[in-house]
């Protein structure tokens, strides 16, 4: 929806009372309205952080993207028992217990198999036998470091009983029968056993070792489930945070400003330079995306961290599927964009008339350019929020033992004997309220985002108006500073306006959202619904959802429509610049083999360009209100005043003077 209310505007004409000042400046006996919806919102913000400090109470983002041991601790926390701290890849020490975890009837869980955090994933030796112990305690007086040193083997240092445990697998100690990698820290099993560790292993009694493929499988589907995809997609939000910052931020914020001084300064030629460096950006996106996904180049997202030791090693994450699926949907778009850009060449030219209006009102109240860093500082703060209570909202789960019915037994070092109670492993329970919580952490975004928004384009409408109004001169009832002065009356008169006003588009667009998805998702199951509750929860939704876009296109109607599309290109261009500039920072080291490591750089970039459209959004609704505005007051003025207008700023008149423009504009 463009715009919002047009706020506190000063307008000429009739008084509230009947009467005409000396000065022909209307003076309504204004009063705050919609005060019930501004209290609504007040206390929306007061839940809103109840609701974060909740997250922040419980949640822990080290859970999006580390697993968790068998004692519930999650790998890399530096606070557990013991120091994990570094040690954040886990690993399962029986690989019997991961290959019936893979096995189809099976009722025993991978998360249940016994796991430990280890600094990196272990392999077989060339000529011997290999061992990981568990964390050492009890009879082990070992420290973690010299555990760590020894990579993790004190099985010299084992009672026979604790030998004859190992050998039964059932620790403390197991044999490293096979190769492993590290896969979205996760030691990735490789179905090709050790020949020479697994003679050994034969040799010194062990039990039999099953050496199946099911064992691969195990792992990739726990590491491929839509859960943990999920969290590692909202963990790499939380890890390019200087990304979101620079490409989020600060990279769209000097872009805006540019483009509106090269709306002041070369006006003419801007839709033209506005759609071709849409086109170009478009079309590097699309390449970008191909490039990731593996089409072009060598560069295709990888789960496997760091360098394998077997160069032949191939694993493959659902993160690569999702890039390929977005890179296709970009080409269409990118298809569709380009022949749309050649189809509007004579609106282009229709565009210039009425950017050189909102041009000229921007060289007047040059206060204009400046006035969105205001909401853009709020919505900063706001989004640095609000990123860091959903990460903690989306890890908020509680660490529960899980109940498990199966064969689990291991060797506990501080018991000195061998446990089958309790012995199943840990997860992240969430419940239905943390769901909640969520989803009204999203809305609220949404909620506060249209809000400033909608402030953002009252204050422009109100100082634009106050400026047409008075012939664009200087008025003693129409401040210098007009931007200010339309701050003032909004937030003196027009709160309650907006926040009703942002609550209804966020209202409607999220039931719209959750219609569209209501009925994706039977369209998927079924293409004709079965059963006559599904036929009619298909054929309601699509009659609401048509019922939403028909409300939505009706209130985004407005008088002059000319300039939209070159406005809306103009957004883009700076989230797509946005979107290539996030590609490119997440290519460096730091963000694709170490410590940082993201997953995908598809999260990231959407959030970027995301913010950067909103950021945009903010900049341009200075040209896009300044025309709205313009032109209402124009139309106004020429329908009191018998087709003559009679406030219009001589500068307007100027542009104005041919009867082809003022056609093209007010048609």
């Amino acid at each position: 929806m463009r715009g919002g209310s047009l706020g506190a505007v000063i307008g000429r004409g009739p008084s509230s009372d009947g009467s005409e000042d000396n000065n022909g400046i209307i003076k309504h006996n204004r009063k705050c309205r919609d005060v019930t919806f501004l209290v609504i919102f007040i206390a929306f913000w007061v839940a809103m952080i109840v609701n974060s400090s909740f997250g922040f109470n419980q949640g822990d983002p080290l859970r999006l993207t580390y697993g968790l041991d068998y004692k519930g601790n999650v790998c890399g926390d530096r606070h557990a028992h013991p120091n994990l701290h570094k040690s954040d890849i886990r690993y399962w020490l029986n690989p019997n217990q991961v290959y019936e975890s893979g096995l189809k009837d099976s009722q025993f869980k991978l998360t249940d198999a016994r796991s430990i955090c280890l600094l990196d994933c272990p392999n077989p030796a060339d000529d011997s036998l290999n061992w990981v112990c568990d964390y050492p305690e009890g009879e082990i007086k070992l420290s973690m470091s010299d555990w760590i040193e020894r990579n993790y083997d004190y099985f010299e240092f084992l009672t026979p009983e604790m030998r004859n445990s190992s050998l039964q697998l059932q620790g403390p100690c197991y044999p490293v029968i096979f190769p492993s990698v590290n896969a979205y820290w996760s030691c990735q099993f490789i179905a090709r056993a050790s020949n020479i560790s697994l003679r050994h292993w034969q040799q010194m009694g062990g039990v039999n070792i099953n050496e199946d493929i099911v064992i691969d499988k195990s792992i990739h589907r726990l590491i491929n489930s839509q859960s943990n995809v999920l969290k590692r997609y909202m963990a790499d939000i939380g890890k390019s945070w200087p990304v979101l910052i620079v490409c989020g931020g600060l990279f769209p914020l000097f872009l805006s400003v540019i483009w509106l001084l090269m709306i002041r300064h070369l006006v003419s030629a801007m839709p033209w330079i506005t759609v071709v460096l849409f086109n170009i950006l478009i079309i590097s996106v699309t390449m970008l995306c191909y490039l990731k996904a593996g089409w072009i180049g060598h560069d295709a997202v990888t789960p496997i961290i760091g360098e394998p030791d077997d160069p032949y090693i191939h694993v493959v994450g659902r993160e690569l599927t999702h890039l390929r699926t977005v890179a296709t949907i970009m080409t269409f778009i990118m298809v569709v964009s380009v022949l749309t850009s050649i189809a509007i060449v004579r609106r282009i030219i229709m565009a210039t008339s009425v950017l050189k209006v909102a041009a000229k009102v921007i060289g007047e109240v040059q206060a204009l350019i400046i006035f969105p860093v205001i909401p853009y500082t709020i919505l900063a703060v706001f989004y640095m929020f609000w990123i860091s209570a959903a990460l903690h909202l989306f890890s908020s789960g509680r660490v529960l033992q899980n109940d498990c019915n199966t064969n689990c037994c291991a060797y506990e070092l501080s018991t000195k004997c061998v446990n089958c109670d309790r012995c199943c492993g840990y997860s992240v329970h969430y419940t239905p309220h943390i769901g909640i919580a969520i989803l009204f952490h999203l809305f609220g975004c949404f909620w506060a985002t249209q809000f400033f928004i909608a402030c953002s384009s009252a204050v422009v409408a109100g100082s634009v108006a106050s400026y047409y109004w008075a012939r664009g001169e200087t008025s003693p009832d129409i401040p210098f500073l007009s931007v200010f002065s339309s701050m003032k009356r909004l937030i003196r008169y027009s709160l309650g306006s907006v926040a009703l006003g942002s609550l209804i588009i966020s209202f409607v667009e999220s039931v719209r959202f959750m219609l569209e998805s209501i009925r994706r998702r039977l369209k998927v199951s079924s293409i004709t619904p079965d059963s006559s509750i599904q036929k009619a929860a298909h054929y309601s939704s699509r009659g609401c959802l048509k019922c939403v876009e028909w409300t939505i296109k009706s209130v985004n109607r407005r008088v002059n429509v000319i300039g939209d599309v070159i406005l809306f290109l103009g957004k883009l261009c700076v989230s797509l610049s946005s979107a290539v500039f996030a590609f490119l920072m997440l290519d460096t080291h730091r963000y694709s083999s170490s410590y940082n490591k993201i997953s995908s750089p598809l999260f990231p970039v959407l959030v970027c360009w995301g913010l950067g459209f909103i950021v945009a959004t903010l900049f341009f609704k200075v040209v896009e209100m300044s025309i709205d505005t313009i032109i209402l007051s124009y139309c106004q003025d020429s329908e009191e005043h018998q087709g003559t207008a009679q406030y219009a700023p001589p500068l307007l008149i100027e542009t104005l003077s041919d009867q082809n423009e003022t056609q093209r504009l007010t048609q």
